[in-house]
């Protein structure tokens, strides 16, 4: 039956069990296997109750809470266009909370719910049936009013389905449950039959004579042709695991072949293509959406330069992994700067590696590789990544660890150009020679310690005369629009000098200061670290 999208699927559920045709309903068991049922085209979909429990990995014996099932049912209509028809059980209790359940799936946008009329807790119709008792008559009557009595949109459909020919009780008792049923409100009814053969639920309809909508199950009756039902003006045919039982089969064997193999080289394949899974996900429209309700937003993006050892101090420690893959309390300093750029907003993250560069592999980083990064310095590094200099973008040193209120100073900040540096610069050890530092001289050095000062930059330089200068600089450099192509240029530029290979970001900056660009300062006091030693890395932690 072809169903109008834009009816409510309540409307378009109760609509199905009213047409002279033929449909059919496929078994989904979550929100990725509704969207597969619906996108095949099936106009409503069974949300099994053994399925649901197998996914979850309990059995068919009312293990997992109504709850549970709410929340599973909740993400398979969110998934997916079809109405929904919940496989309730027998209500989850008596009256009182078959009521309430009916109230909670209306909130999920859940189209109907089928009850049974066994004892809770259930068991599987196909284990033990003709020893499972049935519940009295009156009593499942009174939940199906109470069912129908609690329902606040007209439409939700409440279906009614008989165990009676499973438990072994009989045509007649049947076809009189089912009429019970039918007179207490239910708006259709399921026989379901253990039988291989379809020959009492052909009985039972001969003898019912479509006075009110049927749907069966044919779970055992399979190789019944389906105009064998559709004569007999079946409403639906419902096929009730099929889904999650093609699943198992495929999940096994490549479970095993990986483990026998020790690689999923042998099935890959026969795996769907991780692209495949993405656009079930809905990946695409999240994409499309980005671009409609982003597109005001500052399109941010970051480059890492990310490709050196360190020095000999962190040799030990970087024998089979670059500086910024070192770990802090068991995150690398390049996850834990790019877990906080994306807080942030920053969509399009880049990086620069050189040494063991195939270890930087992280999802969603673009990398540039500096094949020269032994005998180049930073600006040689940001050269290689510079398609990426496109809109705002911030300059990262790779083994930095900051605080994100950092960060989101420098990408809050408009200027063409603006970076961060700390007015302590960091001492010495005693009786060592001072170590250079990028260290930068200021339009006005604050008289006073306090955070997120701003001044302007007058000069910088990697010096070890830390007396003429009045700040460090900590490695973060934000660009405007404007400033990424006054960077680009400068690089450009840049190429044709001799000493190129041997420029440090630094040397960028003043330049940029020498031909009259303003760069402002924002002064922080602490709040960050880079690791230079293995004393650096074990006091990183206290950040």
């Amino acid at each position: 039956m072809a169903s109008d999208s834009t009816l409510r699927p309540t409307t378009r559920l109760r609509a199905l069990l009213g047409t002279e045709q033929l449909d059919f309903i496929m078994e989904a068991h979550d929100g990725l296997s509704a969207r597969i049922a619906s996108e095949a085209g099936f106009p409503a979909l069974w949300a099994s109750g053994l399925s649901i429990a197998a996914a979850l990995g309990v059995r068919d014996n009312n293990e997992a809470s109504w709850t549970q099932v709410l929340e599973v049912v909740e993400f398979m209509a969110d998934a997916a266009p079809a109405p929904i028809l919940l496989d309730g059980d027998t209500g989850h209790g008596n009256f009182n909370n078959f009521r309430r359940f009916v109230r909670k799936l209306e909130t999920r946008g859940i189209a109907g719910v089928c009850i049974e009329d066994k004892i809770f807790p259930k068991t599987n119709s196909f284990l033990r049936g003709a020893a499972q008792p049935l519940a009295a008559v009156d009593e499942f009557c009174g939940k199906l009013k109470a069912g129908k009595d609690a329902q606040r949109d007209g439409d939700f459909v409440i279906v009614a389905r008989t165990e009676a020919l499973i438990a072994g009780w009989g045509l007649a008792e049947a076809l009189r449950r089912a009429e019970a049923y039918r007179a207490a409100g239910a708006d259709a009814i399921i026989v379901h039959s253990a039988k291989s053969r379809p020959d009492e639920v052909l009985a039972f309809l001969d003898a019912w004579a479509n006075r009110h909508p049927v749907l069966l199950i044919p779970t055992k009756y399979y190789t019944t042709p389906a105009e064998v039902f559709a004569q007999r003006r079946v409403a639906a045919l419902i096929w009730g695991n099929h889904l999650l039982r093609a699943a198992l089969p495929a999940m096994q064997q490549a479970a095993a072949r990986i483990a026998r193999e020790r690689s999923v080289a042998g099935v890959e394949e026969t795996l769907a293509p991780l692209a495949e899974v993405f656009r079930l996900q809905g990946d695409e429209e999240l994409h499309a959406a980005e671009a409609r309700y982003l597109a005001a937003a500052p399109q941010r993006s970051a480059i890492i330069l990310a490709a050196t050892r360190g020095s000999g101090a962190l040799h030990p420690l970087t024998t089979e992994v670059p500086k910024t893959l070192l770990r802090v309390d068991g995150v690398t300093l390049l996850d834990r700067l790019c877990d906080n750029l994306a807080a942030l907003n920053v969509r399009q993250l880049n990086a620069v590696a050189g040494y063991r560069a195939e270890t930087i592999t992280r999802t969603g980083l673009r990398r540039f590789d500096n094949l020269a990064w032994a005998a180049t310095g930073e600006v040689a590094s940001l050269a290689c990544a510079a398609e990426a200099l496109e809109g705002p973008c911030l300059i990262a040193f790779g083994d930095i660890l900051c605080r994100r209120h950092l960060l989101q100073v420098l990408l809050d900040d408009e200027a063409d150009f603006a970076i961060a540096a700390d007015r302590r610069i960091r001492g010495t050890p005693v009786g060592t020679a001072a170590q250079p530092r990028d260290l930068l001289r200021l339009t006005a050095a604050p008289a006073h310690d306090f955070l997120d000062a701003e001044t302007a930059l007058v000069g910088a330089a990697n010096s070890a005369d830390f007396a003429g200068y009045d700040a460090e600089w900590i490695g973060l450099l934000q660009c405007s629009a404007r400033g990424t192509q006054l960077v680009r240029a400068w690089l450009e530029e840049a190429r044709a000098r001799p000493d190129f290979n041997r420029l440090a970001m630094v040397d960028l900056l003043a330049d940029l200061v020498a031909r009259g660009q303003r760069v402002k300062v924002h002064l922080f006091s602490g709040d960050w670290t880079t690791i230079e030693s293995a004393y650096d890395l074990a006091g990183a932690s206290n950040l």
